[in-house]
């Protein structure tokens, strides 16, 4: 593996690891019911996500105009892990949407 292809799956790597702090974060203040605060959360770690997006496809596109690209553990676990947060902001995303709706009904509740 050649040291640009290294850190390119580093970048894609500490990407997704600030999704996931962010994912995190909104999920935390979930928990609280503070879905204001959920919700800038989950914005930062879709920002993030599509930075290590982009940087991922560069090289899938490098690949598909024909350059040869190496095998890579390391790159490998870089899809893997931006994979795996990219499905953790979806949920939390989804957790934000039933949480709404759990407070649009309480609130109809006490009027």
């Amino acid at each position: 593996m050649n040291m640009e292809h290294a850190q390119v799956a580093m970048q894609i790597i500490l990407h997704a690891g600030d999704a996931r702090t962010e994912t995190m974060n909104a999920l935390r203040a979930l928990k609280e019911f503070d879905i204001e605060n959920a919700k800038e959360h989950l914005a930062g770690a879709k920002e993030y996500l599509v930075k290590a997006h982009n940087v991922q496809t560069s090289t899938l596109q490098e690949e598909a105009e024909g350059k040869e690209i190496e095998y890579s553990i390391l790159f490998s676990h870089a899809q893997d892990t931006c994979m795996t947060v990219y499905s953790e902001a979806n949920i939390a995303e989804q957790l934000i949407d039933i949480c709404e709706k759990i407070d649009e009904r309480f609130r109809a509740l006490e009027k």
